[in-house]
């Protein structure tokens, strides 16, 4: 391998997969009785994590949450992960590439894994809205330095 080669920026997907899955229905089986529509709150984590040299993991966690008034109907909760060979990459872009490059590689794994484990639950399917990280990650970015100053 030339020189050149092994100094060019490598990025790739080593292996993706369901790190963590939970699903409850606390008030079955009279939830499905019930003939409101529930109000559909999803929350959104990522993290990363160097595993070894050139060799990260990066995780996307989706938590759904179906409520009525006085009951939650279900709780899905799933984390997506994957292991991401990143070499050659200067120090101050692993960051933004665990925080935006990987979640959206991760994203339509979790969007699946949710809609079918909502499904298999006996519920409408879960349809989860495209998502753009980079402009979490920007946010996060500036409530991060925000805190710093204060």
């Amino acid at each position: 391998m030339s020189e050149q080669q092994q100094l060019e920026p490598v990025f790739s997907i080593e292996k993706i997969y369901v790190k963590d899955m939970s699903f409850e229905v606390p008030h079955a089986p009279q939830v499905f009785l019930e003939q409101a529509q529930p109000e559909i709150d999803m929350q959104l984590a990522n993290g990363g994590q160097q595993l070894e040299e050139g060799f990260f993991e990066a995780s996307l966690t989706i938590t759904v949450t179906a409520k009525l008034p006085e009951k939650t109907m279900f709780l899905c909760e799933v984390t997506q992960a994957g292991i991401f060979q990143i070499q050659n990459v200067p120090a101050d872009d692993i960051d933004p590439i665990l925080g935006v490059a990987c979640p959206n590689i991760l994203f339509p794994y979790a969007r699946e894994a949710v809609s079918n484990l909502v499904s298999r639950a006996g519920f409408p399917p879960v349809l989860l809205s495209p998502i753009n990280f980079e402009a979490l990650y920007l946010q996060q970015r500036a409530a991060q330095a925000e805190a710093g100053n204060a």
